[in-house]
């Protein structure tokens, strides 16, 4: 598993910690049932507190991405499609695009940005003809 924080960003470590295990579940690069590391592990690679790590998986859990088997470590169980209603959903990425328009990025860029991400996501799958 290769996840990496940056010292930069604005969220707290925990927070990055826990996206960037999403985006690996998303990819399918954490398919379902497989193990994460140990939170030690993880920690002392990232160069973090085991707590921030510790945090990142409570978040995961509760939001229904691993299962954490206390002794045994942790286990994904869902991928993140069909998770979440719409209206949960909604409100995150308004959050983001703001911050995006507020950040002086165009339509143009912003396009290219979201549309960049979901390619290095979802790769060749889900790729059919564009709509919109």
């Amino acid at each position: 598993m290769y996840i990496t924080i940056d010292e930069r960003d604005r969220r707290p470590l925990y927070h990055q910690v826990a996206d960037e295990i999403k985006g690996l579940i998303a990819a399918g690069e954490l398919p379902n049932g497989s193990s994460l590391p140990p939170v030690r592990q993880v920690a002392a690679d990232l160069g973090v507190n085991l707590n921030t790590v510790a945090a990142a998986y409570r978040r995961l859990q509760q939001e229904g991405f691993i299962k954490i088997r206390h002794g045994s470590g942790a286990l994904v169980i869902a991928r993140a499609t069909g998770q979440k209603a719409d209206d949960q959903v909604r409100p995150q990425l308004r959050s983001a695009l703001t911050d995006l328009v507020l950040a002086g990025l165009t339509r143009a860029e912003i396009s290219a940005l979201v549309n960049g991400t979901l390619n290095k996501l979802l790769g060749d799958r889900n790729s059919g003809p564009a709509t919109g």
